[in-house]
């Protein structure tokens, strides 16, 4: 299996990803990890790992992204950025000797990005996406200004086809969502696909659903604010709908939690509290999902399947969120998530919740039920067997 990153602690959501997947899989599988890191501190995670790997490869990769070789091969080079950034001398020597020296039945790729250290071989490859990689990029650079656009849809149309073409040198392409596998199909409509969702961990999913306070509601928005999408959620959620919640609901608080929130700390005011969230420090993140009432997801921007959702869901907070939010999963509006599209809206529907306690308590049952039945890592794990076993 080769990763982009170090599968611990589960704190963004590939690491949560991988970790319940060598956690699952290592019950019937010797698996070897390479997996690439950009500060030795990384290192001090590899006990965590050692439970579920046979052997673990560390490779370095560039530290800080917008370092200037980077920046200069990307522009001079035919190799989008995301690649350029992504890659290990290190790590490709690595596969290579191993490909050479042991036996191996399947290479597990986690994002196409890590593919370029696959040399050729006839080893079946399992390429699993996260998300579609140049819709993301795509969405970040429309919100800059008409040069920066202009300059970087350059490395846009190189991402997409390098993001194609390694869809292409995989046996299997698997994605995340019904929505991500229709999108791959019409690209590459000859390659072979299959679907292996995201869950929720197993610590996130609550023993059993307790009673809420509905006269002091609390709204929660959870995610990793490196990325741009939870940006422009958490401001969306302050600026735009946090008045009218408010207007509405004066008791309300609203919590913003997660990596990196540091970013977002001048949106903190009286009512809206900021709470950063440290890589290995799970117990928080789990505190703040059991304490929430409602939990709140105005994403605009596309791909994957938000594991921040899913976790709500397991912890029993009801979901109301965007089309975009939810977009594949398979929830059902009005029975499972609540679906919001302007500010107003979002507090109309929070309101509504409060104001309707036994259809509040039945869309965070649907929800949690949901999960335990079609999000949990044993039966994710199981379906990646079956790739692995049908994988020429």
């Amino acid at each position: 299996m080769l990763t982009p990153y170090v599968p611990y602690p589960p704190s963004s959501g590939g690491q949560i990803r991988t970790l319940n997947l060598l956690k699952y899989l290592s019950k019937r599988h010797q698996i070897t990890l390479v997996a690439l890191y950009k500060n030795d501190d990384e290192k001090k995670y590899l006990n965590h790992l050692r439970h579920y790997c046979r052997k673990i490869y560390l490779c370095r990769r560039p530290q800080k992204p917008w370092q200037l070789s980077n920046i200069t091969k990307a522009i001079f080079s035919l190799l989008p950025f995301l690649i350029v950034r992504n890659y290990s001398s290190e790590a490709k020597q690595v596969v290579s000797n191993l490909l050479i020296k042991e036996r191996f039945d399947v290479i597990h790729a986690e994002t196409f990005y890590i593919m370029p250290h696959i040399p050729n071989t006839k080893i079946p490859i399992v390429l699993v996406e996260q998300t579609i990689e140049y819709e993301v990029y795509q969405h970040f650079i429309n919100s800059l200004p008409l040069p920066f656009r202009l300059l970087l849809s350059i490395d846009i149309l190189k991402l997409k086809y390098w993001e194609r073409y390694y869809w292409r040198k995989a046996n299997i392409v698997a994605a995340v969502s019904a929505t991500d596998e229709k999108l791959i199909k019409k690209l590459e409509n000859s390659i072979a696909t299959a679907i292996v969702p995201n869950g929720a961990g197993d610590e996130m999913i609550a023993k059993k659903l307790n009673a809420i306070d509905l006269k002091h509601p609390v709204v929660l928005f959870q995610g990793n604010f490196n990325w741009l999408q939870n940006i422009e959620a958490a401001k969306f959620l302050v600026n735009e709908i946090y008045p009218h919640i408010y207007d509405l609901i004066p008791a309300v608080k609203v919590i913003i939690s997660g990596q990196n929130a540091d970013k977002i700390r001048s949106l903190a005011k009286p009512g809206i509290n900021i709470i950063n969230n440290r890589p290995e420090d799970g117990q928080t993140i789990k505190s703040v999902f059991q304490n929430a009432t409602f939990f709140i997801a105005p994403i605009f921007g596309p791909g994957g399947t938000r594991l921040k959702i899913l976790a709500a869901m397991a912890a029993g907070v009801p979901v109301v969120a965007t089309k975009t939010g939810v977009e594949g999963l398979e929830v059902i509006t009005g029975r499972d998530v609540v679906i919001a599209s302007t500010a107003p809206d979002f507090a109309k529907q929070i309101l509504s919740l409060i104001e309707h306690p036994r259809r509040y308590e039945s869309i965070r049952s649907n929800a949690y039920s949901l999960v335990k039945e079609k999000y949990n890592w044993q039966m994710i794990a199981k379906k990646l067997e079956l790739l692995y076993e049908n994988r020429n």
